[in-house]
């Protein structure tokens, strides 16, 4: 039996949770049919009752604690919905899109809505297109909202600026019911306060000052038209509520800093009731965020109690750093989603990195779809600990993720298009050989190249360009390599003509051996370095067979025949 001043209770089967207030953890050392309880609740009236399922008393003090506690208990099985929303305050970063992704795949995996909201709330600091790159952005990962201002829902408006009136409205319901006051301070007393405190060696908070104003004061100030802003009066104490990661949490927070501000002097909301009305209205499930939100939760959800909302189940994601353990930098400009595109990288790449690199999945493996993502994901496998991302391995996943893509017959096609574009931009009016352009060409590139490439803009680099241009070697060059240039190149021709069927990278190879065999003064790893560089204009690069496989017979006979003519 375990007691606290408003309620009583012993436990007769299974284990009980009830509130972090009370400490009250209970199990029956014999098993029964079901659970026995006894209390004192509100009126003090004593209650006996047999139940099998969860119980929520009324009890005034304990029964939201008791809700925040225990979620999911409820017979109804709530709807998953849970949101994204960050700020178009700057373009979409790969912290945005793992909290993103991290959203997505939880309400995939529950059968789900995912929602894209845009928190716009700080006009000052809006970038314009950060609203549609967060969008575009979201949809090229193949993550898109089910809900967002482009895919409409019927929770919208999906931007903050279009639901003034909604916060406004809570606003005044939490001032009438005493939650709430407006506040005149200006911002010369606020920065006194902040420069006092830290001339002490504390904690900048705001005194409260506006709280004792009386309701005559604030009806003159109005009046008047003197600038204000509305406060949420701070509990003393803060119920505890348990996260889905980093379990039991309370904070003080009136402890720490003054009554926060939630409308502000130009009549917008700040984060703290903008995200609690918006949930609230969007009827969202469970909030999965960033764990720097973490110390505010418990303000939040005293903003939910005072307005009499049920609040969301929450989980605060441990924060992705540099490999050093620094923290992502949004003036790095390569930490971008954009940026990642533009350099070929692809989003399956992307979205594998940065899951790899930290939990919340059954099995950590390189090569990850986001199928596999979907089905391996585990909220309850997501640690407190930081995730360290390092980009210096992001191409090798790409590396992996290309050539599951060249390997897929309706990807490939995808790809071969795109590499066309490159190859027209990079080298345009200096092709020689239409060929080059045709898909089957591509295509033939694409599965020898396969495994190797960590992205498509490889292949147009200058360590490829002898697949799309011929290059330029003179005769001068070969001979000094070999005085038996033009024995090496005529066998290699009469090879090649003579292939049929046999053109394959082994059987080249087997037959340039038996050319360096007949040769007298050229060993067979010179053989290779003069037909490589009549081929390519390179001393280095893929095997010599792969490269006249690549080409093609017509090509390769082509480009030995034109050393020959010198």
């Amino acid at each position: 039996m375990v007691m606290c001043s408003s309620l009583s209770l012993k436990v007769q089967r299974n284990r009980f949770r009830f509130s972090e207030i009370c400490q009250l953890y209970c199990r029956a050392p014999n098993a029964t049919d079901g659970v026995y309880v006894t209390g004192s609740i509100n009126s003090g009236r004593n209650v006996s009752e047999s139940v099998s399922s969860p119980v929520y008393f009324n009890c005034t003090k304990h029964v939201r604690t008791y809700k925040l506690s225990a979620p999911g208990l409820s017979d109804k099985k709530r709807e998953v919905r849970v949101r994204f929303a960050p700020s178009p305050t700057g373009f979409l970063h790969l912290g945005g899109l793992r909290t993103a992704l991290y959203n997505f795949l939880f309400a995939k995996q529950q059968g789900g809505t995912f929602i894209l909201r845009l928190e716009d709330t700080d006009q000052s600091r809006l970038i314009p297109g950060a609203a549609q790159n967060i969008q575009h952005m979201l949809e090229w990962a193949g993550i898109p909202p089910d809900e967002s201002v482009c895919s409409g829902g019927q929770y919208g408006p999906y931007v903050q600026s279009q639901r003034l009136h909604m916060y406004s409205a809570a606003a005044t319901s939490l001032l009438e019911s005493g939650h709430a006051y407006h506040c005149f301070c200006t911002s010369q007393r606020l920065e006194l306060l902040k420069r006092d405190a830290l001339r002490s060696g504390q904690t900048p908070r705001y005194d409260n000052r506006c709280r004792q104003l009386k309701t005559n004061q604030v009806q003159e100030k109005l009046a008047a038209g003197v600038p204000h802003v509305i406060r949420f009066r701070l509990s003393s104490s803060s119920e505890p509520f348990e996260d889905m990661v980093f379990g039991w949490t309370r904070h003080e927070v009136a402890e720490v800093e003054g009554d926060p501000v939630i409308i502000k002097a130009d009549g917008f909301p700040t984060y703290h009731l903008a995200s609690v009305v918006d949930d609230t209205h969007m009827r969202v499930s469970h909030v999965l965020r960033g764990s720097e939100w973490l110390i505010s939760t418990c303000k939040h959800l005293q903003l939910y109690r005072a307005l009499d909302e049920t609040p969301p189940t929450y989980a605060h994601l441990p924060l992705l750093l540099n490999r050093d353990g620094s923290k992502l930098s949004k003036r790095q400009g390569d930490i971008y989603i954009q940026h990642f595109k533009q350099q070929g990288l692809l989003p399956e790449a992307l979205l594998d990195i940065i899951t790899h690199c930290g939990s919340g999945f059954n099995s950590n493996r390189l090569g990850r779809r986001l199928d596999d993502l979907i089905e391996e994901f585990n909220v309850s496998k997501i640690t407190t600990h930081s995730a360290l991302l390092d980009l210096d391995k992001l191409p090798e996943f790409n590396r992996i993720h290309l050539q599951r893509r060249i390997e897929d017959e309706g990807f490939c096609c995808h790809l071969v298009d795109e590499l066309k574009n490159h190859i027209t931009q990079t080298y345009g009016s200096l092709i020689q050989d239409p060929i080059v352009l045709e898909p089957t060409y591509i295509q033939r590139v694409l599965h020898l190249r396969k495994g190797h490439i960590t992205s498509l803009k490889e292949l147009v680099s200058p360590m490829y360009s002898y697949l799309w241009l011929r290059p330029s070697v003179s005769w001068q060059q070969l001979e000094e390599m070999s005085s038996e240039v033009q024995d090496i190149t005529a066998l290699t021709i009469q090879v090649v003509q003579g292939c049929g069927n046999q053109y394959t990278a082994e059987f080249l190879t087997a037959q340039l051996k038996l050319i360096a065999k007949k040769l007298k003064k050229t060993k067979y790893s010179s053989v290779m370095k003069i037909l490589r560089l009549a081929l390519t204009g390179e001393q280095q690069g893929p095997s010599v067979s792969e490269v006249m496989i690549s080409l093609g017979e017509q090509e390769v006979c082509f480009r030995l025949q034109r050393i020959l003519k010198h």
